[in-house]
């Protein structure tokens, strides 16, 4: 199978020929139909997230099951699913108290000593985040997929694989936004965008998008936000507490930079609560104003929308269908798994949300 595979830091991608091995107990191989291209890819191929090399990357994807492996129940050949790197085992402390995005069981990977599941002339390929999207074939574990509805188009159900439940995930479970409240929402990628959609079907009465570039604005616009601050031209934080007549209950960083995370907080009202979604590089330090405290303000941090992907997907699939959920707007344009570096070279330009990569059906 073709695969887009990294094997040095700030290296491009490179197209390769990979081998998949037989689903084993409980794994599950699936065919992606689509794929994201998501900025989180980029930090582990800039190094800010050291991982692993060689690897395939690629995390936000939805496709048709192929084959599984013994002791397989939930899914079967043909079936319709969205993957998640929130792989869970089931029956740890976190998975039995709710809290399934935050599984580290080793469970979920093939154990040392087994072949990988992904090779190359015997020599192993590691597997990103327990999926490896960017790539013809996938072989996962039954607990990092959801079976979904077949009238689901497969571009839209990839974006649920990853941004959009980060975004509202974090919306509706991290930080629990309350109808009327006051929302700014840093960053207006597909993980920000898809946290003012949630804002919006939350009942937030004020949504806030902060971005510099003035076509994500409009973006933001068009799934709910109420306001817009272009921070290229502003003072986000100063517009922000003017719009909002003191500052915010909620606000959310989906960039992933300490001045904007910084920037949340600031904006908060009085018992507000800031929530980073972002991808904060490893060794990065934030500073905030202790003093706040005080004021019963609060910064959280938030890991994949701490989802129940099980229920949560399905449930987005639902709201997509029935006009909820808006994901058409966030797709920038589709493109071929060749396309893959100019995809992730937008991503570092940041004028673009969406890419998402169509194999062949």
């Amino acid at each position: 199978m073709k695969a887009a595979v990294l094997r040095e830091i700030n290296k491009p991608l490179e197209i390769e020929d990979v081998q998949v091995s037989k689903p084993g107990p409980r794994e599950v191989l699936v065919r992606p139909v689509a794929a994201g291209v998501c900025r989180s890819d980029l930090h582990f191929m800039d190094g800010s997230y050291p991982y692993m090399l060689p690897t395939i990357l690629g995390h936000e994807s939805a496709g048709v099951v192929e084959e599984v492996g013994a002791d397989v129940i939930y899914v079967k050949k043909g079936d319709h699913v969205i993957t998640c790197l929130s792989a869970f085992c089931g029956h740890c402390d976190k998975c039995l108290t709710g809290h399934l995005s935050l599984c580290q069981s080793p469970e979920v990977s093939r154990s040392e000593g087994e072949q990988t599941r992904l090779h190359q002339n015997d020599q192993p390929i590691h597997q990103f985040l327990n999926l490896s999207s960017f790539a013809e074939l996938m072989l996962i574990h039954e607990h990092a997929l959801v079976k979904v509805r077949e009238d689901m188009p497969f571009d839209r159900a990839a974006l649920i694989g990853c941004s959009t439940t980060t975004g509202v995930g974090a919306v509706f479970h991290t930080a629990g936004v309350e109808p009327g409240s006051k929302v700014a929402v840093i960053g207006c990628g597909g993980v920000g965008l898809a946290a003012i959609n949630g804002a919006a079907i939350a009942g937030a009465g004020q949504i806030i998008a902060v971005d510099k570039v003035e076509s994500k604005l409009e973006i933001a616009r068009s799934l709910g936000a109420t306001h817009t601050v272009n921070a290229g031209s502003n003072d986000a934080v100063g517009e922000v507490k003017e719009l909002t007549q003191g500052g915010c209950d909620y606000t959310f960083e989906a960039i992933g930079l300490k001045a904007t995370t910084e920037q949340a907080f600031q904006m908060l009202a009085n018992g507000g609560t800031a929530t980073i979604i972002g991808m904060i590089p490893i060794g990065t330090q934030i500073e905030l104003h202790g003093v706040e405290f005080l004021m019963e303000k609060k910064i959280q941090g938030s890991n994949m929308g701490s989802n129940r992907f099980r229920v949560d997907m399905p449930r987005f699939v639902d709201f997509y269908l029935s006009g909820k959920l808006l994901l058409d707007q966030i797709i920038s344009r589709h493109i071929t798994l060749s396309d893959v570096n100019d995809a992730l070279t937008a991503l570092k330009i940041g004028e673009e949300t969406r890419h998402i990569i169509m194999f062949d059906q």
